[in-house]
C-alpha cells in the first residue's frame, strides 16, 4: 500500500469516528507527506484566502475543517457517512484554483465545477473506488445549489442534481457548509435548507 492510500485510510478513520476531525486533519497538515500530491491540494486551501464578509473565518482550510466538524456532528443522518464526510472535506477543493480578485473583492465563481474534477482527481491518486469517487465528486458539484435555488439564481442544474444525487445528502451538505463560519445563524440556515427541500420537492423544475 502507498503511503498516499495509507494517509487516505487514516484520514477516513478520523472523519468517520472522531466528534471533532479537524483536529487530526490540522495536526497532520504540517507534516511532510501532506505536501505530496493529492494532499497538497488540499494544503492549497490554507493558502486562499476568503471574503471576510461572507467568509470572517479566515482561508478555505479554516471553514473546511468548521464544515468537516459540522458534518461529523450530523455524519449518521446521511445515507452514506463515508461519502458524506469526504464531500465536506473536498466540497471546496476547487477554490485555489477558482479565487480571484474582482473588483476589490474575492470571489470564487464555479469553484463547485472546477472541484468535482479536482475531487475526481484527489481519490483516483489514492485508489479510492469509482462508485465512491462519483457519488463524492457529485456532491461536491452540486453544494451550491442550496444558494442557487433559494435566490432563484440562473447557475442551476436542476435536472442533474437530481439525476445524481439525493436532494437530502446536498441539503445536509449544504447545512454544514452554512453553518462553516464564525458569523453563521442556524436558524436561518435550517430556514434556507427547509426553504431549498421546499422548492425541489413540490414544484416542477428542471
Amino acid at each position: 500500500m502507498t503511503v498516499e492510500k495509507k494517509l487516505f485510510h487514516v484520514i477516513d478513520d478520523h472523519l468517520l469516528h472522531e466528534k471533532h476531525p479537524s483536529a487530526y486533519l490540522n495536526e497532520i497538515s504540517v507534516l511532510p507527506e501532506f505536501e505530496k500530491y493529492p494532499f497538497n491540494m488540499l494544503l492549497d486551501l490554507k493558502k486562499t484566502e476568503q471574503d471576510p464578509f461572507h467568509h470572517p473565518e479566515g482561508d478555505v482550510w479554516n471553514h473546511t475543517m468548521l464544515v468537516i466538524d459540522e458534518a461529523a456532528k450530523r455524519k449518521m443522518e446521511s445515507v452514506n457517512p463515508k461519502v458524506f464526510m469526504w464531500a465536506a472535506l473536498l466540497h471546496d477543493i476547487g477554490k485555489p484554483a477558482a479565487t480571484k480578485l474582482r473588483r476589490g473583492k474575492l470571489t470564487a465563481y464555479d469553484h463547485d465545477k472546477i472541484g468535482e474534477k479536482l475531487s475526481k482527481k484527489f481519490l483516483l491518486a489514492v485508489d479510492a473506488p469509482e462508485t465512491f469517487t462519483e457519488q463524492v465528486s457529485a456532491l461536491v458539484r452540486f453544494h451550491m445549489h442550496i444558494l442557487f435555488v433559494i435566490k432563484n439564481m440562473p447557475y442551476s442544474d436542476i435536472k442533474g442534481l437530481k439525476n445524481r444525487t439525493d436532494l437530502h445528502e446536498v441539503a445536509l451538505l449544504g447545512l454544514c457548509d452554512r453553518l462553516g463560519r464564525t458569523n453563521s445563524n442556524l436558524q436561518k440556515e435550517e430556514e434556507n435548507i427547509d426553504l431549498f427541500l421546499s422548492k425541489l420537492t413540490n414544484k416542477e423544475r428542471i
